[in-house]
């Protein structure tokens, strides 16, 4: 039996899926990922949410309040004078009270509004942290990879000395020693694959636990392009800024606040306080003069509470919130001093990060040209094999640093960014611009891949340091990103 055309095209259309590779992941998109199922990121939006119900229940208490009760009973008298008498009694009545002067809910309030924007806040260092998380996690899978990746091109260049040395020594020109030191390189660098593509999984698990989905192909940075450091670049302007706007001094910053409202609020406990109360009431009565009895009432009034004496309960709840607050300065400095700390190391590493990309850069072509020399050498009978064995070596372990040092050097941007509070999509968004698919991986033992990122250092300024700071107040965005 003849297909339909439509089930043609759909038969067509299936194969077609089946044959199409799959595409690599990106930051962004596991950044995205993970802005949806990390649990720590959830667990704070919970809090936040908790958190901002505390502004109602703080409002609870400057508004009316609103109280029904009704009560009845039943009452038998049995006398040996008098027959089995019934008597019934029911009471109904709301009560209602408008607080008029209650300065200890008016702080508690003010306090609950605090409270939210400190919840924010943390949320906000949630968010940041995750980036952060994240992006180290991606960078380490690709570094990973990269271990890998070397290693086998290791193996093969290894490979090939090992199958040079064996005719060279079947035809008397070299000795069993080229033959057994590269095998002993072959066995040696087979023993660090299994090592590297145990890491390769364990790095994998890592960012899939993290985007709560499997991890396959990810982007790699793209060959050809030139990282420039962002500007200006002193290193006072993110000291202060993170001193400043670093989001774990926010949140202090707004607790000092808190507990400075709590001296006051319990201070309040001296003062009076001032509501308007009222009430409406029915009862019915059957015990009176055994004849039933029905009672209105309606009452409104002010009533005035003075506290004469608490037994000094006050005036200690008073010392220790005072204590409270001068805790909470000192936290508060704390953390400037943290904040400080961290935007100088973060700085610093991303300056002597960048200056370690180019020193390798440099060393990889020098590695390659020694490598390029040692082959001919060799070729030639002026060198052995082991000094071409070390040659690759050299080159391969070059390569395999020169890129470790181009991801530390983006993750201490994004590191730099977040001691300043700074650190968003945005910021994650111009790193991933850094990213493309992945390349074909080079089958010749003896090249390398196509260039990474070169990082360029900062310009000329009238600081001592180079490395990009922008100024006080500015947003850091990383570097921009140059085609040749």
């Amino acid at each position: 039996m003849n297909a339909t055309p439509t089930l043609k095209t759909l038969a067509a259309a299936l194969c077609l899926t089946a044959a199409s590779p799959s595409f690599a992941l990106d930051l962004m998109q596991a950044w995205r990922a993970a802005l949806t199922n990390d649990a720590q990121l959830a667990s704070a939006r919970s809090q936040l949410q908790a958190t901002r119900e505390r502004v109602p229940q703080a409002r609870a208490g400057l508004l009316p309040s609103v109280n029904a009760s009704a009560a009845m009973s039943r009452q038998n008298i049995d006398t040996n004078v008098s027959p089995t008498r019934h008597f019934t009694a029911e009471n109904y009545g709301i009560q209602a009270s408008y607080p008029l002067l209650r300065l200890q809910n008016v702080e508690a309030f003010e306090q609950s509004k605090l409270q939210v924007a400190a919840g924010e806040a943390q949320l906000a260092q949630a968010e940041q942290d995750l980036a952060l998380r994240v992006s180290q996690a991606y960078f380490d899978l690709l570094a990973a990879q990269d271990n890998v990746d070397t290693l086998r091109s290791q193996m093969r260049a290894i490979s090939e000395q090992l199958e040079s040395a064996k005719r060279n020594f079947e035809v008397g020109t070299a000795t069993i020693t080229d033959q057994q030191e590269a095998q002993a390189r072959f066995d040696l660098a087979a023993a660090q694959e299994i090592a590297a593509n145990n890491e390769l999984e364990v790095r994998r698990a890592a960012l899939a636990q993290l985007i709560g989905q499997p991890v396959g192909e990810l982007d790699e940075l793209r060959p050809g392009l030139t990282l420039e450091a962002p500007q200006p670049a002193r290193e006072s302007d993110w000291v202060q800024n993170a001193r400043d706007n670093n989001l774990l001094v926010q949140q202090q910053r707004v607790a000092t606040e808190i507990a400075k409202r709590e001296i006051d609020r319990q201070r309040f406990g001296h003062y009076p306080t001032v509501d308007v109360v009222g009430s409406l009431g029915r009862s019915e009565n059957s015990a009176f003069n055994f004849v039933g009895v029905r009672t209105h009432s309606a009452v409104v009034g002010v009533q005035l509470s003075v506290p004469l004496y608490a037994g000094g309960g006050i005036d200690a709840r008073v010392r220790e919130a005072a204590a409270l607050h001068d805790r909470s300065l000192s936290d508060l400095e704390n953390l400037r001093r943290q904040a400080e700390q961290s935007a100088r190391q973060a700085y610093l590493g991303l300056n002597s990060g960048l200056a370690q990309v180019r020193a390798l850069e440099a060393a990889e072509r020098s590695s390659r040209l020694a490598l390029e020399s040692n082959l001919l050498g060799y070729q030639v009978g002026v060198r052995i094999n082991i000094d071409v064995l070390n040659a690759q070596q050299q080159l391969f372990t070059t390569q395999r640093d020169l890129a470790r040092a181009r991801y530390d050097a983006l993750l201490n941007v994004l590191r730099l960014q977040a001691t300043t509070g700074a650190l968003d999509e945005g910021d994650v968004a111009q790193v991933n611009a850094l990213l493309g698919p992945p390349q074909p991986k080079s089958s010749d033992a003896g090249t390398t891949p196509a260039p990474a990122p070169v990082a360029q250092p900062a310009p000329e300024s009238n600081s001592k340091a180079n490395p990009p700071v922008p100024a006080r107040g500015a947003l850091p965005r990383g570097g921009r990103v140059t085609k040749p």
